[in-house]
């Protein structure tokens, strides 16, 4: 009964919400303080369990792909998409997908969770496989140092029934491999990066001066699924021996290695399930894959394209800055402090943005407008204006560059803010 009347308050919730246009979390905040233990009802409903997804960058891409790749499969896959990655976002996710009996129809679940929220769920709710991303420095009025973020996601880790898949690149991250792997509790799987491409995809010791290496110990063994080539919009990928080489619909270099790590968790999934998938199977439905919505997103605006970057840490921004041409398009910044994406927005001061230098920045917003101007000039890119509310910031952004490709660089809130107000001009896609 309380199952019922927890899914009734919710959904009321959320109808109300929606109307407002309010956050996508607020039902699944209201559910979880008058019903703590919604969810693990909610997920012990599922005949295949629950997969966790966490890491500093490329969780929500990572997710998507997981889901995707699954669904081809002929899975129905229930995941929290908006990339709200608390409790109460996969809550308030799951009640737009279950019946007013408060039946979620899903064989599986694939979560995004953030690092330190991850042990709310955890508390309450057990993966059956996890993948874990990378550590990198972000939010550090939240999270401090990286052994700190390294020991929550072992925690994750430790918490999980089956399979653990870990990124050989980022030493932090073996090491919790190696230590799984030794206690021999779960299987540990790995993905990773051949020798020539280590230094496009530097792990955080490297960034700050650490001189490039393997994380992969000798006589380790070989990783589930290599990236060992990358091109524009191509990627191959080295697999059981066999090297496989797919066109991509996703943006940016750092997708490319996200695709190895979500390759290498469903081949884990499936193969716990007994239904293994043929390589150049999962190669062809990764091809078909899009962006996850602001992560190289792109929207027509004007009838010329747009696109959303988003940039919450030095590596997100280094790579995003990395991975699309700085020529031919009009560049505007646009950077909140809310608690979603931390608050100390020093990190800034850690990224070289000198490949801005030719073109400029066409208009810089957010909150924190005019420390990011500041930046840039310490980096001599020119900036031509700077308004602090966004909404005026884009709509003076449009007028300002019409005829010209766009790209918006963008932290979380100021992605959400930035997107409501394109959806009033242009087809967005709805992830409520």
């Amino acid at each position: 009964m309380r199952h019922l009347l927890s899914t009734f308050v919710g959904r009321i919730v959320r109808a109300a919400a929606r109307l407002r246009g309010g956050g996508s979390a607020l039902p699944g905040l209201v559910v979880e303080r008058f019903d703590p233990q919604y969810l693990p009802r909610l997920m012990a409903q599922l005949p295949f369990g629950v997969v966790a997804i966490s890491g500093t960058n490329g969780k929500t891409t990572t997710t998507k792909m997981v889901v995707e790749l699954l669904s081809a499969q002929g899975l129905k896959v229930f995941t929290n998409k908006t990339g709200s990655n608390f409790a109460r976002g996969i809550v308030a996710a799951a009640l737009g997908e279950v019946n007013w009996k408060g039946e979620l129809k899903a064989d599986i679940a694939v979560l995004e969770l953030d690092e330190a929220h991850a042990m709310h769920v955890i508390d309450r709710v057990r993966p059956r496989h996890t993948l874990l991303l990378n550590v990198l420095r972000d939010q550090l009025d939240r999270f401090g140092e990286l052994d700190y973020t390294a020991s929550l996601l072992k925690k994750l880790a430790d918490a999980t029934q089956d399979t653990v898949v870990v990124n050989c690149e980022d030493p932090l991250l073996h090491e919790i491999g190696v230590q799984l792997s030794a206690a021999g509790r779960v299987r540990v799987l790995e993905f990773g990066l051949s020798e020539s491409l280590r230094e496009l995809f530097p792990n955080d010791q490297e960034l700050y001066g650490a001189a490039t290496e393997t994380a992969v110990k000798a006589g380790h063994k070989q990783p589930d699924v290599m990236l060992t080539a990358v091109g524009e919009q191509r990627a191959k990928y080295l697999i059981d021996g066999a090297e496989f080489e797919t066109t991509l619909r996703l943006e940016g270099l750092y997708n490319l290695f996200n695709a190895a790590a979500a390759m290498t968790l469903v081949r884990a999934i499936l193969a716990h399930n007994a239904t293994p998938v043929a390589s150049d199977k999962l190669l062809h439905d990764l091809a078909e894959i899009r962006p996850a919505f602001g992560r190289g997103e792109q929207l027509e605006l004007d009838g010329e394209k747009l696109e959303l970057v988003l940039v919450k840490n030095p590596a997100g921004f280094r790579l995003g800055l990395a991975s699309f041409a700085p020529e031919n398009v009009a560049v505007m910044i646009a950077i909140n402090d809310q608690y979603a994406d931390g608050r100390d927005m020093s990190w800034l001061w850690d990224v070289d943005f000198s490949t801005l230098q030719a073109g400029g920045v066409d208009t810089v917003s957010g909150v924190r407008a005019w420390d990011m101007t500041l930046r840039l000039q310490h980096d001599e890119v020119a900036v031509g204006q700077t308004i602090e509310d966004l909404r005026t910031a884009v709509a003076s952004f449009r007028e300002r560059t019409a005829g010209v490709p766009r790209r918006i660089y963008c932290s979380y809130t100021a992605m959400l803010e930035i997107r409501k107000y394109l959806a009033e001009l242009t087809d967005v896609e709805d992830v409520w």
